[in-house]
Order: structure tokens, then C-alpha cells, then sequence
């Protein structure tokens, strides 16, 4: 997480828990020549309505006005994760159990980065995937390098 993003972080998360959402990921890259500010956040149900997002919206823009800690001209964006959610708590793998994920990594295992599985299990710093050819894998969480709910086409 760059410098933007994790100051960002540290001003959304108290608006996100007073308005009982689960700040799911910070993000501060250009696309273009636009830099973007993506926050994305879900309530209890995984959703996000637009209501929530314009409250979270309003009250973070007023801090970053105030606060001015970003030095070049950016879009705000607050939405939902979308149905490729990133996963990157213990938690967000425990509540996945029997989804179909994507995970990547840092270094081949296998002979392979890259791996598209039902969540088996999360435990002691393991992820258990069942692949599509019923074959089990076990990532330790340390190579993980991204992982996100994904969808069969």
C-alpha cells in the first residue's frame, strides 16, 4: 500500500465504522491521465447502497479538503468491491469458505502462479483450494501475492 493509500485508510476507516461498514480496500493509481482515489467498502449484508456511499463520499471529501494530503489533482470513487472482491483477511477467507476464488503468488508452485479454486479451508496461514480437476493445493499465505472471489464464464 503506497503513502496516499494508507493515509487515506487512516481517515475512512473512522467513517466507515460509524456508518457500520467494513472498509474492504484503498486504492490510489492513474488510469490515463486521471489519478484515481478508489475506496471500496461493504455493510454486514456485502453489500453497499448508494446512500452509504455518498455519506462516506461527503465525509471523507470534507477531511481531504481539510487535511489537503494528496499533492495532485484526483477523482474520488466510493463504491462496493464488485463480485471479484480482493480477500486479504483471515476473516475475509473464512467467511469465502466454499466460494470460488483466484489466487496469485509470488512464486511458482507447482510450475504455476496462477490458481482458480473452491475455497476449501484457511488455517494456520494456509489456504486450501480444491481445483477443478478435484486436485487439493495448499498456498501458504505468505506467497500470496493477491486473491479475490472470481466467477466461472
Amino acid at each position: 500500500m503506497g503513502k496516499v493509500a494508507e493515509t487515506v485508510t487512516d481517515f475512512v476507516l473512522p467513517i466507515a465504522h460509524s456508518e457500520d461498514l467494513n472498509l474492504i480496500e484503498v486504492e490510489f493509481l492513474k488510469e490515463g491521465s486521471d489519478w484515481i482515489l478508489r475506496i471500496f467498502l461493504e455493510n454486514k449484508d456485502g453489500d453497499l447502497t448508494i446512500e452509504e456511499c455518498e455519506k462516506v463520499s461527503r465525509a471523507l471529501s470534507m477531511i481531504l479538503d481539510e487535511e489537503d494530503p494528496i499533492d495532485k489533482s484526483y477523482i474520488l470513487e466510493v463504491s462496493s468491491p464488485g463480485i471479484e472482491r480482493p480477500l486479504k483477511t483471515e476473516e475475509d477467507f473464512e467467511r469465502f469458505q466454499g466460494e470460488l476464488i483466484a489466487v496469485k503468488t509470488f512464486k511458482k508452485i507447482n510450475g504455476e502462479k496462477e490458481f482458480i479454486g473452491t475455497l476449501k479451508k484457511f488455517e494456520e496461514e494456509k489456504i486450501t483450494l480444491i481445483l477443478k480437476n478435484d486436485d487439493e493445493i495448499t498456498i501458504d499465505y505468505s506467497l500470496v501475492a493477491r486473491a479475490n472471489l472470481t466467477f466461472e464464464i
